[in-house]
C-alpha cells in the first residue's frame, strides 16, 4: 500500500513538474519589443483573486515589467493552480521555474526553527516580525534553508492577523474544548490549537465551506480577507478576534533555479517584491476594515475578547515544540526586546 501511495505521489509531482516547466516554456517564446526574449518567472500562491496576496502578486508583476523595461515577466498562478502549497514547494526545491508564497510553518519540514516565526502571540505588531528578518539569527536560518535548496525571495509580505470564526460563540479558551477547528496541515497550527484546548482538524482551505456546512468542523481560523474570500462567514456566524498569530510569510524559490538567473534579474525581482509587499500591506489594512463592516451587515456576531487567557494557554507551544534548537524561544525574545 505504501509503495502504491509513493508511486502515485511521484506521478503527481512529475506531472506538476511538467506543467510548471511547460508554463515557463510557452510564455518564454514571446519576444520583447527589441527582439530579445524576456525572462519569465512563474509566481504561485494559494489565495483567491482579489485577496491581498493576489493583488500584491499582480502589483509585483507590474513593477517587475516596468523596472526591467519588459525583460522580466512574472506569470501569476493564483488559487493553487499549480498544485498544493506543499507540492509546489517541492517543485521549487527540485529546481523548477517557480516562486511560491508559503509559510515559515511549512518550511519547518526543512529547518524546524523557522516555525517560531508563526508561533502564537510571539509579537505585538508586524514591524517586530520584520525586524527579526534583519538579524544575524535570521541570516543563519536562511543559510540553513539554502542548504535545503530553498532561497527566500521576499521577507516583508504580511499575510495578516489570524482570527477565529465558529458556528457557536467563543469567548474563552474553555469554549474551544472539543471544538473541531480547521487548520492548515502543519504541526505549528495543530500544536497551537491543541494548546488552546480545541481539536485541530487539518484540511485544505477549499474544503472549509463544505466542512462547516456538513458539520465536519465547528470553525476555522485565518486573516479576515481569507475568511471572507473562502465565504466562511456564510456558514459560521461568530467571529472571535483572537489575533492568535501574526503571519509574515516568505516567497521562496529553489536555490538552483535562482542561480540560473542573471544577477540583475534577481535584484529587480527582490527590489520590486519589497515595493509590492508595501502595497499589499496597505491593501490588507483597507480590506480588514471593509470585511468587518461587511460581516456586521451580513449578521456575523463579532466578539472582542480578553486575550490573556488565550496567551497563557498558548505558552505550552513554546515549551514543548519538537525539533526546535535549545533556547530558541529565549533567543528570539531577546532579539525582540533589543529591537
Amino acid at each position: 500500500m505504501h509503495s502504491i501511495k509513493r508511486g502515485i505521489l511521484f506521478c503527481l509531482l512529475a506531472a506538476c513538474s511538467l506543467l510548471i516547466a511547460g508554463c515557463g516554456e510557452n510564455i518564454s517564446s514571446a519576444s520583447s519589443k527589441d527582439g530579445e526574449e524576456p525572462i519569465v518567472i512563474n509566481i504561485a500562491h494559494g489565495n483567491n483573486p482579489n485577496e491581498p496576496i493576489a493583488l500584491m502578486a499582480e502589483k509585483w508583476k507590474e513593477l517587475a515589467a516596468e523596472k526591467s523595461d519588459g525583460m522580466l515577466e512574472l506569470n501569476i498562478y493564483p488559487s493553487s493552480q499549480l498544485g498544493s502549497e506543499k507540492d509546489v514547494v517541492e517543485q521549487a526545491i527540485m529546481g523548477n521555474n517557480v516562486v511560491i508564497f508559503t509559510g515559515y510553518d511549512f518550511l519547518m519540514d526543512y529547518v524546524p526553527d523557522a516555525g517560531i516565526l508563526t508561533a502564537p502571540y510571539l509579537t505585538d505588531d508586524f514591524d517586530e516580525l520584520i525586524n527579526l528578518t534583519t538579524t544575524d539569527w535570521f541570516a543563519d536560518l536562511e543559510n540553513q534553508l539554502n542548504e535545503e535548496n530553498i532561497e527566500i525571495i521576499n521577507t516583508t509580505t504580511i499575510y495578516g492577523e489570524r482570527h477565529l470564526m465558529t458556528v457557536r460563540p467563543v469567548n474563552t479558551p474553555e469554549d474551544l474544548k472539543g471544538k473541531k477547528i480547521r487548520v492548515p496541515n502543519n504541526s505549528m497550527y495543530i500544536n497551537t490549537f491543541e494548546a488552546l484546548g480545541a481539536s485541530p482538524t487539518p484540511m485544505p482551505l477549499s474544503d472549509t465551506y463544505t466542512g462547516l456546512q456538513q458539520g465536519l468542523i465547528d470553525g476555522a481560523e485565518n486573516p479576515l480577507p481569507v475568511l471572507a474570500g473562502s465565504k466562511t462567514n456564510e456558514v459560521a456566524k461568530y467571529l472571535t478576534l483572537t489575533g492568535h498569530t501574526k503571519i509574515l510569510s516568505p516567497w521562496i524559490a529553489g536555490t538552483e533555479f535562482m542561480n540560473t538567473l542573471p544577477e540583475e534579474t534577481v535584484d529587480i525581482l527582490k527590489e520590486t517584491g519589497i515595493e509590492a509587499a508595501e502595497y499589499g500591506r496597505e491593501v490588507l489594512g483597507e480590506l480588514n476594515e471593509q470585511v468587518l463592516e461587511d460581516f456586521v451587515d451580513q449578521g456575523v456576531e463579532i466578539h472582542e475578547v480578553d486575550l490573556e487567557p488565550f496567551r497563557e494557554k498558548a505558552e505550552a507551544v513554546y515549551t514543548s515544540f519538537p525539533g526546535w534548537s535549545d533556547g530558541l524561544y529565549e533567543t528570539v525574545k531577546s532579539l525582540l526586546e533589543e529591537n
